[in-house]
């Protein structure tokens, strides 16, 4: 879980990822690693529109399920990407004041607007890894200004087999693999992560990843922001994540990336895209 822009340059050269989507795996397995891999689909057009570059990140414009186009928009992104730094084990942020800038991109990768913060709806660094940015535009006139629409959060936990393509704003790339399994707990640092996405090898993602979506490209919708990976083979340490399974047992596998499920926000999100975290099944954690 690297600081997304310090050696940004040197994980490149050096072929490494950050806490952007650049992980650790564990032996651990729930019961969804034998779901079967989805049916064959016509897979959707997946491109850069509605993802955004930060200063540090990769992020997306995203809506629910039940959002409204005159609804404040929301970017989504890391808990780790916020401005002020990493957020510390047990701490969550709700609506604090943010005039947070975002580069917005459209389906070739061109900037063609800056988007701009009210607050920090909500971020956390527990249990999860996300940060959800207020806009002080709607999604009716980000769309009307710009003919770009928001990513669409899935509703459903993913499942194992799935087709993905992890999208980064801020290095304009776009990486291809499938969900290989969830893990138990993912232990970085002091940071523990639950029911944790593990790509296959194919997504090699770097630093500067961090917060790019994860879009399942038989239906177009995200499951999952792209936050870290084991970048040396250490163990349970800062960049270096390992795998834990219920009974205690570590694993680690170099090389591996990893994201954290998007679903759970869903259920956090009440009328006008306000976080309300006491609605019934919202378990992001509690300030």
């Amino acid at each position: 879980m690297k600081r997304p822009l310090v050696g940004v340059l040197a994980a490149l050269l050096l072929g490494g990822a950050a806490l952007t989507g650049t992980g650790a795996a564990s032996a651990s397995a729930t019961s969804r690693d034998a779901a079967p891999a989805h049916t064959a689909k016509a897979a959707v057009t997946v491109n850069f529109a509605g993802t955004v570059a930060l200063s540090n990140c990769s992020g997306s414009v995203v809506k629910m399920p039940a959002s409204v186009p005159t609804d404040p928009a929301i970017v989504m992104s890391n808990g780790h990407c916020l401005s002020g730094g990493f957020l510390d084990p047990g701490e969550s942020i709700v609506n604090v004041a943010s005039s947070r800038t975002f580069s917005l991109l459209n389906s070739a990768g061109t900037k063609v607007a800056t988007l701009r913060a009210t607050k920090v709806a909500y971020a956390t660094m527990t249990d999860t890894d996300i940060s959800l940015y207020q806009l002080n535009t709607t999604y009716a006139q980000i769309q009307s200004s710009y003919g770009i629409a928001a990513l669409e959060l899935s509703a459903t936990h993913p499942v194992a087999g799935t087709a993905i393509k992890v999208v980064s704003g801020y290095w304009k790339r776009i990486y291809s693999c499938n969900i290989d399994t969830f893990v138990y707990r993912l232990h970085e640092d002091s940071w523990i992560w639950k029911d944790s996405v593990r790509y296959t090898p194919s997504c090699n993602t770097i630093g500067g990843t961090s917060g790019s979506p994860v879009i399942d490209v038989a239906t177009g919708k995200v499951v999952a922001i792209n936050n870290t990976g084991n970048e040396d083979g250490g163990r349970c340490t800062l960049d270096n994540p390992c795998e834990v399974d219920q009974n205690g047992n570590i694993t680690v596998h170099q090389g591996i990336n990893y994201a954290e499920e998007t679903y759970l926000i869903t259920q956090c999100v009440g009328a006008g895209n306000k976080i309300n975290l006491s609605l019934p099944g919202c378990t992001l954690p509690k300030p």
